[in-house]
């Protein structure tokens, strides 16, 4: 059985980390590169820096900290924010990224996901959605949360994946912050409406949250940020919490050796952790059992 990934995200703006709610009132959190670290000693299975900015200075800022982040990391590293073009994925997997997240441009013209997946692999193309209630279903957001769309989420969903996405990160405006839980009816939705992996995102307060995204939303991953930032739970924590209630969860730190974990080809290590400048395509499948 594969495991369960648990996946620490770091909202970047300049050079520092920063947590807000439902993606307003940002504060300050630390040094990007250190908390990376400190999370993969910690036993985070994957980590994920967002440049919440994405001018084209953040950029730049943001990419010198891949390539700082990417020396000291053995597991694997996604990027988002500010990627419009196949040459923004090219730079950021030469700046030491495993895998691009691709968010408003994705939207703005879709077929951008299937010339990265061609030319990189669906392994390293990560659909970001950003997605907001309304009425009895969920609209897709772009820029930050600052524009609204037409667009069903859960429909979207199931069209990066037919595009060539490899994943899908899947975040609740409504829930980012607020640590009540993640929005657990939409996480389903969209993990039923695709053959891909999703990451549930926005909301997790406790460990429990953590566990019902994995089998209440039918989650392959969840992201964290804020409870482990601000020490309401641990990485180990939430893992200890995962095994409990009988979901598959790499036990503790990546190990340190001279074979490099991400290529051990153990059952406990996920398609996932292969990454994409590796030059291999792994398709990506999941089971809904």
């Amino acid at each position: 059985m594969l495991s369960r990934r648990v996946i620490v995200c770091l909202d970047v703006q300049g050079a520092r980390v920063v947590k807000g709610t439902r993606f307003e009132s940002l504060r300050d959190v630390g040094d990007p590169v250190e908390l990376a670290e400190r999370y993969e000693a910690a036993g985070a299975d994957e980590v994920v820096f967002l440049d919440i900015a994405a001018s084209s200075d953040e950029r730049a800022t943001l990419l010198e900290m891949v390539s700082r982040t990417a020396e000291r990391l053995f597991i694997p590293l996604t990027v988002g924010g500010g990627i419009r073009s196949v040459e923004d994925v090219s730079r950021a997997l030469q700046a030491g990224a495993d895998k691009v997240s691709i968010n408003s441009a994705a939207v703005a013209r879709p077929e951008l996901i299937t010339e990265c997946a061609v030319r990189y692999g669906a392994q390293c193309v990560v659909a970001s959605i950003d997605a907001k209630r309304s009425g009895n279903g969920w609209l897709v957001r772009t820029r930050g949360g600052r524009s609204g769309t037409a667009l069903d989420a859960v429909e979207w969903a199931r069209q990066c994946a037919e595009l060539g996405a490899g994943e899908i990160l899947l975040t609740s405006i409504d829930r980012d912050g607020v640590r009540g839980g993640y929005d657990l009816e939409l996480t389903r939705a969209v993990s039923r409406a695709v053959k891909v992996p999703v990451i549930a995102s926005g909301g997790a307060g406790s460990a429990e949250h953590v566990v019902d995204a994995f089998r209440l939303g039918e989650a392959d991953a969840a992201l964290v940020a804020g409870i482990l930032h601000d020490r309401v739970a641990t990485v180990a924590e939430l893992k200890n919490a995962m095994r409990n209630a009988g979901i598959a969860a790499r036990i503790g730190p990546m190990p340190t050796s001279n074979v490099d974990p991400r290529f051990r080809g153990d059952d406990e290590t996920p398609l996932s952790v292969i990454p994409a400048k590796a030059g291999i395509h792994v398709p990506r499948t999941r089971s809904n059992s």
